[in-house]
């Protein structure tokens, strides 16, 4: 496994701030408020990060291209969320990292026409900066935003930018593990 980032502590604080859109408020606001911006958007493709996003995306008929989970929720075990998906791609991402077959898996998905569950052994979280990259102009890349509701980010090449700055400050450590 290769490591190609790693969190580092100054990161580490920053990216509690929400990339893009928080939508605040419970399940069924929040999902009222993300279906009005997908009806008045029409995202090119809609990739979620996390299980509990995805889950209550799929609970309100709105299906991901890509959904990348790793069966915790808030740092609990929890049962795996069971998601439509043509394809189940597994992968290695330990805690505070992207390895390069994460980005692989999610690269691979977003070309392909299928829609594909992503099931990470250790942690999807940073995953969301990779989805951002790699997802098409114009998607929405969805994740939790923990005690306050979902966060929809917008792709566009300043989002991409953003993205690749933060990547860029990231530790690469090329390790083979």
């Amino acid at each position: 496994m290769t490591i190609v980032y790693n969190l580092t502590p100054e990161l580490r604080l920053k990216l509690k701030e929400p990339l893009g859109t928080l939508i605040r408020g419970s399940f069924v606001e929040t999902m009222a408020e993300f279906k009005k911006m997908v009806e008045e958007e029409k995202p090119s493709c809609i990739v979620s990060v996390g299980d509990k996003v995805s889950k209550n995306l799929e609970a309100s008929r709105v299906f991901p291209q890509l959904s990348i989970v790793d069966n915790y929720a808030m740092r609990k075990s929890i049962p795996p969320v069971s998601l439509t998906a043509d394809r189940t791609v597994k992968v290695k991402n330990p805690q505070a990292t992207i390895t390069q077959e994460a980005i692989t898996a999610i690269q691979n998905a977003l070309e392909s026409n299928s829609r594909v569950k992503i099931v990470v052994d250790g942690e999807e979280d940073l995953l969301t900066l990779i989805a951002i990259q790699c997802a098409p102009a114009k998607s929405f890349v969805v994740y939790g935003q923990p005690y306050e509701g979902m966060v929809v980010v917008g792709v566009n090449q300043t989002k991409k930018a953003e993205v690749a700055r933060i990547l860029k400050s990231m530790e690469s450590v090329r390790k083979a593990k």
